[in-house]
């Protein structure tokens, strides 16, 4: 069954995610202003914390539920709800039905979920937005999350656009759809196994001979930045909302 997409609002809310919070604020504020140069007022709720998939994906279904309890009324007003990650767009549009089926909050939860877009599909599905490459001929290969391919079910999204930049090669990488290792706290519990997946992500990307890559994903973004940093390998990326950001943003001339 085709997916459908809505007309372009005039406004959507925008979940940061805590690692664009803590970590990555410039990717934040790159998919902030994407959206806002497509005409699009966004809404950023003050009070949002976690999604709540830490302790959900650890077994804590209570616990995670207190705290996604805590971002439901953070979008009263029908606009749709933003989410620059696959990985928390899928906590929050899958998971959250599921995870307050039989409580109070059930059917808030449920139109909540259903409002939810990954950033990469509501730009090219829903804007229909149309990217003039500012930047150098440059050589770039794209990690896309589990959670955006097998959950949000996007992974044509980052390509798509990618591809609307004519100075950039995108290069796909060996084994394309296997997972960086990262998986949240997968990687704390199950630190050798994902130091091996990582590893390989790492060796797959850097074969294509780019030495930029770009990701849907921060947990994705941290942790093969990271591996590759300390593999002292030519390799380094940027969340995608960055990349689009750079590539397509004219800086205004500084005064002389």
């Amino acid at each position: 069954m085709a997916k459908l997409y809505p007309a372009k609002p005039e406004k959507v809310y925008f979940f940061g995610t805590c690692l664009i919070d803590m970590f990555y604020p410039e990717a934040g504020m790159a998919g902030i202003r994407l959206l806002e140069r497509e005409g699009i007022e966004v809404i950023y709720p003050q009070g949002q914390t976690c999604c709540g998939q830490p302790a959900y994906t650890s077994g804590y279904h209570d616990q995670s539920r207190q705290v996604a309890e805590a971002q439901l009324d953070l979008f009263p007003g029908d606009w749709p709800i933003v989410v620059p990650s696959g990985s928390c767009g899928g906590m929050m549009r899958e998971h959250y039905p599921s995870l307050f089926a039989g409580t109070a909050q059930a059917e808030q939860a449920l139109a909540v979920s259903g409002r939810v877009w990954e950033l990469t599909d509501f730009l090219l599905h829903v804007c229909h937005i149309k990217l003039q490459d500012l930047g150098e001929p440059i050589r770039v290969t794209l990690h896309t999350s589990c959670s955006a391919r097998r959950e949000m079910r996007v992974a044509d999204a980052g390509p798509a656009l990618l591809r609307q930049l004519d100075k950039v090669e995108l290069v796909e990488p060996e084994r394309a759809t296997e997972c960086c290792g990262f998986g949240g706290t997968f990687a704390v519990r199950h630190e050798q196994v994902s130091a091996a997946m990582v590893s390989d992500k790492v060796k797959a990307l850097a074969a294509t001979g780019a030495r930029q890559f770009a990701t849907t994903d921060c947990g994705c973004l941290m942790n093969i930045n990271g591996h590759a940093e300390k593999e002292k390998q030519s390799l380094s990326g940027e969340h995608i909302a960055s990349f689009l950001w750079h590539r397509t943003h004219a800086e205004p001339e500084k005064s002389q």
